[in-house]
């Protein structure tokens, strides 16, 4: 089943998601959502309610996670298939970390999550540079490893980038321009 904004709105209450974080997935919607109507245009075959639901719901473990030290990833793809939300669960999943990427293949609902997750600092549309300095400094901890790591997820996230935009009329600098302010 594929909720519907409503119902994923009503999830993230449910869920007890603080409003921060969902002020940070509303913006993540919206340019996920943006970008897939623009795919969609281009001949892509993906389901925008699809990638809406999985942008609304990325973060819905976000919150315990970061009392609890877990993988909010993971414990958000486990909640997702409790709730019988099977279709989103690998999108929430792998936001955070694409287990598969192929440059060439078709365009993936995961991709583009993936992708404006990246771009949306807190509750803004910003640049990858950007966006990883950023985590660099709320999570990286001074630990030489995670923080290559997240490098490492980044130049992953540029990849997706020009998969992404490599067939629109628009480059990833003007995205922020093409989403009204909430």
């Amino acid at each position: 089943m594929v909720p519907s904004v409503d119902q994923c709105l009503a999830i993230m209450e449910e869920a007890g998601m603080p409003e921060h974080i969902r002020r940070h997935s509303i913006m993540v919607e919206r340019a996920a959502g943006l970008l897939a109507q623009a795919l969609i245009q281009e001949g892509a075959d993906l389901s925008e309610p699809l990638v809406r639901a999985g942008a609304l719901l990325h973060d819905i473990a976000k919150a315990p996670c970061l009392e609890t030290g877990e993988d909010h990833a993971a414990r958000g793809r486990d909640m997702c298939l409790e709730m019988g939300l099977n279709e989103i669960a690998p999108i929430v999943g792998e936001h955070v970390r694409l287990e598969a990427f192929r440059p060439d293949g078709e365009i993936l609902e995961k991709e583009i999550v993936y992708y404006a997750d990246k771009r949306v600092n807190h509750d803004a549309i910003v640049s990858l540079e950007k966006r990883l300095a950023d985590l660099i400094v709320r999570y990286g901890r001074g630990r030489d490893d995670l923080i290559a790591r997240m490098r490492k997820n980044f130049d992953l996230c540029r990849d997706v980038e020009q998969k992404l935009f490599g067939g629109l009329d628009f480059e990833p600098a003007a995205l922020a321009g093409l989403i009204e302010p909430p």
